[in-house]
């Protein structure tokens, strides 16, 4: 064995359905990765995605948690069994990559992170957002006071396609599950924590989601602790392809991360252009930013220094889903508890 391939970091992922696939060609094509083992409930699907990346199904979850043969593990299994792996991660000494949220009990989650926290362990969220090329720029020029002091944010998250009411039973609401993303983008490129949310919401694509208390259209009103505002507008259904975008207005300017098209090409004819739309989905939008997730947290290994979205960050966005889908039930502002383990 080489010098470099001593260097180079053992990952088992568990979980091989749609977002263990997505980090799975992540982990594959890392040059720093040693891609080893894939689990799944369901062994045929481990085994499938295993082949296809030179990996290996494991026969045991204990395989997984082997810290000889493993130093970093991808949790991208259902939600309801995060908090379990990654209580064995820390059990076993190994790093953790793990899919929001943590648990969807709130409370549950805090007492998972501190119980991680004291075991020592590398662990990141995977709030792929933050590592959009366009979105990072733009906090870096509002971080830098390019804009003067932040007056107002605005962020769209607008899908195209309503999920299926089966998921929507499981997801536990459009402000945990959609939303979720835009509170951690927002504290992150403010560099402050909300104390206040307002939210208001209507089913405007399926009525039916009201059976699961969700909406599919909801604004978001959140209070910076200085008195700016930032504004969340979330949409599962559009009819125009998936949007994302950012602005920001500070004092003396303003930046924006602008929706994106699919391509550049415009087509002029006449009095009149054609011009080409947004990503049909939002995986198409954000495929990249997966990897450059995946590789942040790997770097973090290489480095020994903290990865870049923390198990605290990850709570504190789910503190401001929480109070977002209490005032979207109560109909008032809602005071934002970030926990006295939030750090």
């Amino acid at each position: 064995m080489s010098e470099g391939e001593k260097q180079m970091q053992r990952f088992a992922l568990i979980g091989a359905g749609f977002i263990g696939a997505v980090h799975a060609a992540s982990l594959a094509a890392h040059p720093g990765v040693r891609f080893e083992l894939v689990y799944d409930v369901a062994t045929d699907r481990a085994e499938a995605l295993a082949t296809t990346h030179g990996a290996r199904a494991a026969a045991d979850i204990a395989e997984v948690f082997d810290p000889d043969r493993i130093d970093a593990v991808v949790i991208g299994s259902s939600t309801d069994t995060h908090a379990e792996h990654l209580r064995r991660a820390a059990d076993a000494g190994i790093a953790a990559f793990v899919e929001k949220p943590i648990d969807l009990d709130l409370a549950a989650a805090r007492e998972t992170v501190a119980y991680v926290r004291r075991s020592g362990i590398v662990a990141m969220v995977d709030f792929n957002r933050r590592f959009d090329r366009d979105h990072a720029e733009l906090r870096r020029v509002v971080q830098a006071g390019e804009v003067g002091a932040v007056e107002l944010v605005q962020l769209s998250s607008r899908g195209p396609a309503s999920p299926p009411l089966e998921y929507v039973r499981v997801s536990g609401g459009q402000m945990r599950d959609q939303t979720v993303h835009f509170f951690d983008l927002a504290r992150w490129i403010c560099a402050a924590d909300p104390v206040e949310v307002y939210v208001t919401g209507s089913a405007l694509a399926d009525a039916r989601i009201t059976e699961y208390g969700d909406v599919d259209t909801s604004v978001a009103t959140l209070r910076l602790p200085d008195g700016g505002l930032i504004q969340i507008d979330s949409i599962r259904r559009t009819g125009y392809g998936y949007d994302e975008r950012i602005e920001v207005m500070g004092a003396s300017g303003l930046v924006e991360s602008r929706r994106q098209a699919c391509g550049n090409v415009v087509r002029y004819g006449g009095v009149s252009a054609v011009a080409d739309g947004l990503h049909p989905g939002w995986f198409e939008r954000v495929q990249p930013t997966y990897a450059a997730a995946m590789g942040a947290f790997v770097q973090a290994l290489e480095d020994g220094t903290p990865p870049p979205v923390s198990l605290e960050d990850g709570l504190k966005a789910q503190a401001i889903a929480e109070a977002a889908t209490a005032s979207l039930r109560s109909g008032r502002p809602e005071s934002i508890d970030y926990g006295s383990g939030a750090a």
